[in-house]
């Protein structure tokens, strides 16, 4: 593996680099300032700074740079990595204004996959011209949704149409009012086998029977630059036979498919929050003095400092290594690194985040620094897309397989 940025990696860098200097670090104040003024706190879509920023990232030709293929921007998940870093240094604003944020990023490739030509040019077509959002309904209030197999909403078939019953929660981006489509896993056949029972549908958002009963808080934060985290209720809703993505059965694979590069991306973005964090603690302790000297000559300071950075190095060979096995060998081979960089980027990331607030004492948990926000993001995470001890669990079972067939 070659640890230099090829020439398309360093063209596009300086370029993202370039757009953040210029645009969006000054947009982040306005950013807020725009939010707060909103009617609706939810429709944070609409924000005029939002778009100003989108149609410089397209005439700059940093749109859909997540996305392979002709439509998106050609780009290898090694070439991106460097490019998810940097927008993780503005999490509530670069992504959204690249159109690479979740869950849209994760609902582009299932539909680019798994969907067929008229649901791509219903659905696809739009989110990737940043005309609508979007959301992935996966998670149950009422089981343990860690084992996907549990889902319990209903997706029954009647004639040429499905009827949905059930509920959701933590569904990100449902709180939006342009998130206009919702991918919905649920049951079409409890008495399959166990992964054939769960399939995938498409589900409108004024679809009468559907209803955006609220939305979540994480930990105190309403997390609107997302679109917030919804809470959902299916009443005997119904929807086109045709909305099945795939065949019935299918649910549990696309869901898979779609959640392992999900993860990268994560992780991709997590470290340039480190890295933000990183600058700013470094500033605050060479400003603030304490004890007649300043912060950074205190032994504690540094050794926080260094061990932040190693652990940002760290973090960024190991996502690194798991992109370039994705590129290479594909995403199945690459489980066990997607696995270990979701058990530690995360925990990792959040460990330096607090050590960031803690260097700032109590203008960290304020929202005069984006340190708190930041923390309250990246603790999700380690429920987002699996929560660690699954993923733990899951990569010791492999690592016990390889041990015992190295001995047996």
């Amino acid at each position: 593996m070659d640890f230099t940025f090829d020439a398309t990696t360093q063209e596009y860098r300086e370029n993202l680099l370039g757009f953040m200097d210029e645009f969006v670090y000054p947009a982040e104040p306005v950013f807020e300032e725009q939010l707060a003024e909103l009617t609706d706190p939810w429709d944070w879509d609409s924000v005029p700074v939002l778009a100003e920023l989108r149609g410089q990232a397209r005439q700059r030709g940093l749109w859909n740079l997540f996305l392979p293929g002709a439509r998106g921007a050609g780009l290898t998940n090694v070439q991106y990595a460097p490019l998810a870093e940097i927008t993780g240094r503005s999490p509530q604003l670069a992504p959204a204004a690249l159109n690479c944020a979740a869950p849209d990023t994760g609902n582009m490739e299932v539909l680019a996959e798994f969907a067929n030509a008229e649901q791509q040019e219903r659905w696809l077509t739009p989110l990737l011209n940043g005309e609508i959002r979007s959301a992935f309904a996966m998670t149950e209030p009422d089981v343990a949704s860690s084992d996907a197999t549990n889902v319990e909403l209903s997706i029954v078939r009647d004639g040429d149409e499905y009827v949905i019953n059930g509920r959701k929660w933590w569904i990100t981006g449902a709180m939006s009012p342009n998130a206009k489509v919702f991918i919905v896993m649920g049951k079409t056949d409890p008495s399959a086998d166990r992964h054939r029972q769960q399939s995938m549908i498409l589900v409108e958002r004024d679809t009468p029977g559907l209803e955006v009963v609220r939305g979540m808080r994480v930990l105190g934060y309403d997390d609107r630059s997302h679109g917030g985290h919804a809470e959902l209720s299916f009443t005997d809703v119904r929807v086109p036979a045709a909305n099945l993505i795939g065949a019935e059965g299918d649910g549990f694979a696309i869901a898979q498919g779609r959640l392992g590069p999900g993860r990268i991306h994560h992780c991709m973005r997590s470290i340039g929050i480190a890295e933000r964090a990183m600058e700013l603690m470094c500033d605050r302790v060479s400003s603030r003095i304490a004890f007649g000297k300043p912060l950074s000559e205190q032994g504690v300071i540094r050794d926080w400092i260094a061990e932040s950075r190693v652990q940002i190095e760290q973090l960024r060979l190991l996502t690194l290594k798991a992109a370039w096995l994705m590129d290479t060998v594909g995403n199945r081979k690459a489980h066990t690194e997607i696995q270990a960089i979701k058990i530690a980027t995360p925990r990792t990331v959040e460990a330096i985040l607090d050590k960031a607030i803690q260097a700032h004492g109590a203008g960290g948990l304020s929202q005069d620094f984006p340190l708190a926000e930041m923390i309250a993001g990246v603790r999700s995470l380690r429920f987002a897309d699996g929560p660690d001890e699954v993923h733990k669990n899951a990569l010791a079972r492999t690592e016990l397989r390889k041990q015992a067939a190295r001995h047996g």
